[in-house]
């Protein structure tokens, strides 16, 4: 079942149960708020259409009557608290239902159990909507609702102190009448007394609940001087930079964050935060949370380092924390790009924050302007200071490409909701770069990678958005917030980063001076120069200068647009003062020329002369005055009412320029119209089905009505026969009785047989199981018998062997006490050797020295041999040589001779 048909029947089952009480209808209405509450309704509030606002008005108005139970209250508030799923939606139930008072009620009736469920149901729910909300404490049951937080804060029921305590810091966050009727209060001493009890509590979120409650109580007072004076401020930064880091969860890092910026409101806080010697560290922590993919956790950081950089003295130490990374790192980050920002230890703070300006993850939009603002905030600081960081060139080289990505996507077709979003962040960038375009260094890396056809393409995307023919500004520029204004300021932003960068960058000249001339450039010219900011005016004048001298700009449409916006202005200010609901109506058909308006003015100032002449004269009757001053007073107011005449001259010009868009209007309206007839009559044809069918029920009725008359006389004649039927049936109950019994014998017999039946049948099954069981048992127990005896032959053989081994035992131990005495005597002799070994051993040792004495003497005789055998041969060499030489002399003589001489050799 789709949301629109869940909604009709929701709706109709609302209106029967208003129209009958009964149980039926409160069980029917239950179980469709259980179905719409298992539907997706999302931005169903947001959507602006009648069907859901009627059911929303419905549900409020049966939860907050006393009559209805409880468990559909509960099914109810659980409805209304999925409905408020966004900031929005919270706000219109909030201020268009007026649920806050209803809940408030409820409480209210159910005051004296508060740990009922209902109640601690209603107090989250109101936690929940009333969350950055203004209550008023003037409103329906806010001062019994503030009493009953206060008593039940100051109970022992830790389930409900809680929710009480995270209400009571909602309504008194920025809310001067609720502290103020607190402050009044008799019991408010013992009140803080809980509170400060309460700043020990176990809990984180109890403790940052508290702290926001005294904060809103008691910062400007006494108390609060002793609360967060310069001994106990050091400790309440770290506990609340350690909860927002470590927190139980996203609820108690809201609380402290917001606690955290409501203190740096206080200026003596701020002062301490920036002496506080830890503050680097801490907030390179918190910056440490922009890593997750949780856009609520990031939002809240960004929010709290935004209204950081609204001290100066923190900018300064913010910046530091944010640049500090190396250059190196940041290129190469810069050069990965789509990479992902994560690299080596962890992620660097300031691509933290270049992540979430175009992060994917759903919800994130508003992270993304958040960190626009900052890095707006950080990089104006940066630049203004006396040396700019070497690592914020890197950074800027960076981050440029991802702001050039940002300006892409812009699509008028895809509605106003997607063009507001795109011109936000086009004006946030755009501003974003025209501070990088104050310094030379990064005015020169802008005008690389920025050019000329992109600007262009920006320029045209936006000016068809506030052209006049589109239908995107048919509102006329009565709110600085409506989308005619959010276009313009885009555009002009964009013009001027196009005048900062024409000098430097290819055909950006002749582009700027080609879009000043364009006649669209009128509507966000004019609406700049007529806006209530400061910025938007200097902005648009700086644009005009330039655009003055161009031949083909359109001063004098400028001019008439100008005036027509200042003459709205002015009538809205003459109505607002008037207490009229100011509405823009288009503005009606005139047939009218320029002379007959002209000429209706001069029939004004002619009345008006008439006026003072008659007054004149009254005056002259009264009193001699001097008339010649008079005169020229009255001159002068009338060259003002002549003056004031051409401005509503030109107003009424201006006023016919918008006829085109009142028939754009018009057109819509009739269009709306024709559907809404179209719906008119299929409703028509509806109630004439309904009707039909309501006569065909008619007839039937009165054929119902004829057939009970006839039944009434049947039914006096069946009650005659009726007294006849009753003694029988009295006899027959009697008859009926005797056959119960017998008959409950008989089912009570026969079950009983099915019962010993089906136990006959399992004992017979159980007797065959067991005598199978016994049979293959008996089989077993011949084998064991069998294996038995084997056993036993086996043991008989055993035990002889046994027998005989005990006797050789036995053997063998006298064996062994023979060789333990001969162990003993071997010991003995071993011993003696022993002894014989040492003395033989020291007597070794003396021959070993005799026989070293022995050898070095050998190796001397030995020396000495060789000496002599060396000797002895050159000796027999000599020898030789003269027994050669004999035998040579004795050759020569006779053999005689030579014989007696070999003889005496």
């Amino acid at each position: 079942m789709d949301v629109t048909t869940s909604l009709k029947s929701l709706l109709l089952v609302i209106q029967q149960y208003r129209d009958s009480r009964t149980a039926q209808n409160a069980a029917q209405l239950q179980k469709q708020v259980e179905e719409v509450s298992g539907l997706k309704c999302d931005r169903l509030l947001s959507s602006g259409q009648v069907l859901p606002s009627e059911c929303v008005s419905g549900l409020v108005e049966l939860a907050g009557n006393p009559n209805t139970s409880p468990a559909l209250t509960s099914s109810i508030i659980s409805l209304l608290a999925q409905l408020a799923s966004d900031d929005h939606s919270r706000e219109i139930l909030h201020s268009s239902y007026n649920l806050t008072s209803t809940l408030a009620a409820v409480i209210h009736c159910h005051s004296a159990t508060p740990g009922e469920a209902l109640v601690l149901q209603c107090l989250q729910v109101l936690q929940k909507l009333t969350y950055n909300a203004r209550i008023f404490q003037s409103t329906n049951y806010i001062p019994e609702l503030v009493a009953f937080l206060m008593t039940n804060i100051q109970s022992h029921s830790d389930d409900v102190i809680m929710p009480c305590l995270g209400l009571m810091a909602n309504l008194c966050r920025d809310n001067h009448s609720v502290q103020s009727h607190l402050k009044s209060l008799d019991n408010v001493k013992p009140f803080y007394r809980t509170l400060i009890n309460f700043l020990a509590h176990n809990s984180l979120t109890v403790v940052v609940f508290t702290l926001s409650i005294l904060a809103s109580l008691t910062l400007n007072e006494k108390v609060g001087e002793k609360l967060f004076d310069a001994k106990n401020i050091h400790q309440t930064f770290q506990l609340v930079f350690n909860i927002i880091v470590n927190g139980d969860g996203t609820l108690t890092r809201k609380y402290s964050v917001d606690l955290l910026v409501d203190l740096l409101k206080n200026p003596k806080i701020a002062d301490y935060l920036t002496r506080y010697q830890h503050f680097s560290a801490c907030v390179a922590q918190v910056l440490g949370l922009l890593r997750s993919k949780d856009p609520d956790s990031a939002a809240k950081v960004l929010e709290l380092l935004l209204a950081m950089c609204s001290v100066s003295g923190l900018r300064s130490l913010l910046c530091q924390v944010v640049f500090k990374p190396a250059g190196p790192k940041l290129r190469a980050a810069g050069r990965r790009q789509g990479a992902g920002v994560e690299g080596g230890r962890k992620a660097e703070d300031g691509l933290a924050l270049v992540q979430w300006l175009s992060s994917p993850v759903e919800g994130a939009e508003r992270c993304s302007l958040q960190a626009l603002q900052l890095l707006n905030e950080l990089l104006e600081e940066a630049l203004a200071a006396d040396t700019m960081p070497d690592s914020m060139l890197s950074f800027v080289e960076m981050l440029l490409p991802v702001l050039f990505e940002l300006l892409k996507g812009l699509d008028p077709a895809q509605g106003d909701a997607h063009v507001r979003k795109h011109c936000h962040r086009i004006t946030h960038v755009t501003s974003l770069l025209l501070i990088l375009c104050t310094e030379d260094s990064t005015r020169s890396l802008v005008s690389h990678q920025v050019s000329a056809q992109l600007c262009l393409s920006r320029v045209e995307a936006l000016l068809s958005c506030c052209h006049s023919n589109s239908p995107i500004t048919c509102l006329h520029p009565g709110s600085d917030d409506d989308l005619s204004h959010v276009c313009a300021e885009a555009l002009l932003k964009t013009l001027e980063l196009m005048s900062k960068l024409r000098q430097q960058v290819k055909d950006m000249e002749t582009s700027f001076y080609r879009m000043l001339q364009d006649q669209r450039m009128v509507t966000p010219l004019s609406l700049a120069l007529t806006s209530r900011h400061r910025e938007h005016v200097q902005t648009g004048l700086s644009l005009l200068f330039e655009a003055t001298p161009l031949p083909d700009f359109p001063s004098l449409v400028l001019g008439e647009s100008i005036a027509a916006n200042n003459a709205y202005r002015q009538r809205e200010a003459e109505l607002s003062v008037k207490r009229v609901a100011v509405q823009e109506v288009p503005p009606p058909r005139m047939n009218t020329s320029v002379l007959d308006s002209s000429s209706a003015s001069s029939r004004s100032v002619h009345s008006l002369v008439e006026k003072i002449q008659t007054g004149l004269e009254l005056q002259e009757q009264a009193k001699d005055s001097h008339v010649s001053e008079i005169i020229d007073v009255y001159e002068q107011k009338l060259s003002a009412f002549t003056s004031k005449e051409s401005r509503l001259q030109d107003l009424l010009e201006a006023k016919a320029l918008a006829l085109s868009q009142a028939d754009r209007l018009i057109a819509q309206y009739r269009v709306q119209r024709a559907q809404a007839e179209a719906e008119a009559r299929k409703l028509a044809s509806l109630l004439k089905d309904a009707e039909r069918r309501r006569e065909d029920l008619q007839a039937e009725l009165s054929g119902q009505v004829l057939e009970v008359q006839r039944s009434r006389a049947d039914m006096e004649e069946l009650l005659q026969h009726n007294g006849r039927l009753q003694r029988d049936s009295e006899d027959h109950q009697a008859l009926k009785g005797a056959y119960n019994s017998l008959l409950n014998r008989f089912n009570e017999t026969e079950r009983l047989l099915k019962e010993l039946q089906s136990a006959h049948i399992s004992l017979t099954k159980q007797n065959e199981a067991l005598r199978r069981n016994q049979e293959a048992l008996q089989l077993q127990q011949d084998k064991m018998a069998s294996v038995l005896e084997e056993r036993d032959e086996e043991i008989k053989s055993l035990q002889s062997d046994l027998q005989k081994k005990n006797s050789d035992i036995a053997g063998l131990r006298v064996e062994l006490q023979a060789e333990e005495d001969k162990v003993k005597e071997k010991d003995q002799e071993r011993r003696e050797l022993e002894d014989t070994v040492d003395v033989l051993r020291k007597e070794l040792n003396k021959t070993e020295q005799a026989k070293k004495d022995a050898s070095i003497k050998a190796s001397s005789l030995e020396l000495q041999k060789s000496q002599l055998e060396a000797k002895l041969k050159h000796k027999e060499d000599e020898l030789n040589k003269h027994s050669a030489m004999i035998a040579m002399i004795h050759s020569l003589s006779s053999g005689k001779m030579k014989n007696d001489v070999n003889l005496s050799l």
